[in-house]
């Protein structure tokens, strides 16, 4: 769900073609829709613990599971079965190539249930799978800007029409890094601590320059050039350069922007003629780099000096 209140959704056969499903039954409808990006691995609801259980999860049984119904297959386990199928789950999906019990088919077959299987582990598919929902159904905002990635950092470059982002970006394409989005950045919420950016469909590869128009990045600079996606480690707003503003000369005091509930490092180059913006970018990047490892230049400056007046 988004900032709008809109709930976003996938179909189940783009899950089926994403990781390449086997599918057992024949009545598998690829247009159910999916729109959780939790899933499920029914042990207790086999074991008959049905309180907190939803159809709306995609269930996985791994090893563990299909060894419990081996095992058990009693009354009190054919009527957990059946009590399980007739809430439709969206979809039940069998790891590792596991033989899949008469039993299953069956009520597979009687409630329409999606039944499908895949070779991977358990753990693995199970990651994957939520790694792939989470991206798919997370909730975004599109904000107008410019999206880089230099030096392996997400550059999210805000700033007021015509102030020259774009040109930006394309300086710092030259110089070899890669761009993302332009003019409209669409922000994933992919976790609890990460915001993925991306371009919508219609404007991808493309950067509008005043005075040139519209310019195909991959076309020019090679495929080298452009990137689909990139985490937002960094923003860095632009805005023209005020006389007499006290601008930040020495970065004790870090700034963060907050993002659908994320904050994000925050960095304001005031701009004016004369400045290399794409330089000035290259080297917050690599300073911002800096500081998720541990080092932080500014505050051992302050140290420096600091210990240098005690000195005296």
């Amino acid at each position: 769900m988004d900032e709008n209140g809109k709930v976003y959704s996938i179909k189940l056969g783009q899950i089926i073609d994403e990781f390449g499903l086997e599918i057992i039954n024949d009545k598998v409808d690829r247009n159910i829709v999916i729109s959780r990006n939790e899933i499920n691995r029914p042990g207790l609801v086999l074991s008959g613990f049905f309180d907190f259980f939803d159809p709306g999860r995609i269930q996985i049984i791994g090893l563990s599971e299909a060894e419990y119904i081996r095992k058990n297959l009693n009354d009190d386990l054919v009527n957990n079965l059946e009590k399980m199928f007739s809430t439709k789950p969206v979809a039940i999906i069998y790891t590792t190539s596991l033989e899949i019990p008469q039993i299953v088919l069956d009520e597979a077959e009687k409630y329409d249930t999606p039944l499908l299987r895949t070779s991977r582990r358990t753990s693995e598919f199970s990651s994957a799978l939520i790694a792939y929902l989470s991206v798919n159904l997370a909730p975004r905002i599109t904000r107008h800007g410019v999206l880089v990635e230099v030096y392996g950092e997400g550059i999210l470059i805000l700033g007021d029409s015509g102030i020259g982002k774009s040109e930006t970006a394309i300086e710092l394409v030259k110089r070899g890094h890669r761009l993302i989005a332009d003019d409209a950045v669409e922000i994933k919420k992919v976790s609890a601590i990460s915001l993925v950016g991306s371009s919508p469909e219609i404007i991808r590869h493309y950067v509008e320059l005043r005075g040139i128009g519209i310019v195909d990045v991959k076309r020019i600079f090679g495929m080298g050039a452009v990137k689909d996606t990139e985490k937002i480690d960094m923003i860095i707003k632009l805005e023209p350069w005020e006389e007499g503003k006290m601008y930040d000369r020495f970065g004790l005091d870090q700034e963060y922007t907050e993002i659908m509930g994320i904050n994000i490092p925050t960095t304001l180059i005031p701009v004016r003629p004369g400045r290399n913006l794409a330089i000035i970018i290259e080297v917050a990047a690599m300073n911002n780099r800096q500081k998720k490892m541990g080092y932080d230049t500014a505050k051992e400056f302050n140290e420096r000096l600091l210990n240098s007046m005690n000195d005296q």
